[in-house]
């Protein structure tokens, strides 16, 4: 992998992680088209290398939402010690997050290697990105659209552990997922969105800081300016992405990214049927 390339994944990985086409998904199949070897196996150094470029976007959404996190987390230890503090609304949303987080999480540790070792090709990519662009185009076009991140509850948290537990499968994108089912509940498309990428942060860091524990060692010297220029490139993309999607749902639909994760899927099952790519 050269500089270039690892510039391109960065910037790859930062655009995706937080729009509703699946990071995973693109990352491998600009892997693919750049004949970067290694992605699928996990003692090589580009694994190595993906789970260190996607720590650089969980740091822009930990620092873009910040005041929030600090916000929940003061007032969820404040609710352990202190009753009264429990009736705050932002003590029931800090365990709305944790309970939210918890299916993904468990779903990661149960299915992994099998996730690993037999669905993570771009077949099973390429009819995820469309199936789950269709699913995100309903959800968008018939949710109600009214309810804010204040009506949330325990019933509505769950459904979007739910949804943001099929983001185990390659393709099917996390924050998609999760915001697909949150729309399918009510909710605005902007409050979906930043309810999804809040419940996002302790799962996606956790699987991150272990992938980034196992393969680290896997990385070569060689690839070091590569990964932190790379990281860096994902951090800033990713903060950006963040900020200008929330900007953009207050008024616009999700119907762009339906329909790019549709054409994609289409356009990856033609070059897979004339093996111009492999799976």
């Amino acid at each position: 992998m050269n500089l270039l390339q690892a510039i391109i994944l960065g910037v790859v990985q930062g655009l995706t992680e937080f729009l509703p086409v699946s990071s995973s998904a693109h990352v491998q199949i600009a892997s693919e088209l750049m004949r970067v070897p290694g992605l699928a196996d996990a003692n090589s150094s580009t694994t190595a290398f993906i789970a260190t470029i996607q720590l650089g976007t969980e740091l822009a959404v930990i620092l873009y939402f910040a005041k929030d996190i600090w916000r929940l987390m003061k007032a969820w230890f404040k609710g352990l010690f202190n009753f009264s503090a429990r009736k705050e609304q932002d003590y029931k949303l800090a365990w709305l997050v944790i309970v939210a987080s918890l299916p993904v999480g468990l779903a990661g540790l149960a299915f992994r290697h099998f996730i690993e070792e037999t669905v993570r090709t771009l077949w099973v990519i390429a009819f995820t990105m469309i199936i789950f662009g269709i699913v995100l185009f309903i959800a968008d076009r018939f949710g109600k659209h009214t309810k804010t991140v204040k009506d949330l509850n325990w019933s509505s948290a769950l459904v979007y552990g739910f949804g943001q537990m099929l983001s185990v499968v390659p393709g099917v994108s996390r924050s998609g997922a999760s915001i697909s089912f949150g729309l399918f509940a009510g909710f605005k498309r902007v409050d979906a969105a930043r309810f999804a990428f809040l419940i996002g942060i302790p799962a996606v860091l956790a699987s991150g800081i272990l992938q980034f524990q196992a393969s680290y060692p896997n990385l070569e010297s060689s690839q070091l300016t590569g990964t932190i220029v790379a990281t860096v490139t994902s951090f800033v993309v990713g903060y950006l992405v963040i900020a200008g999607l929330l900007k953009y749902l207050n008024r616009g639909s999700f119907l762009p990214f339906v329909i790019w994760r549709i054409a994609v899927g289409i356009i990856l099952i033609f070059l897979l049927s004339l093996g111009l790519v492999q799976a």
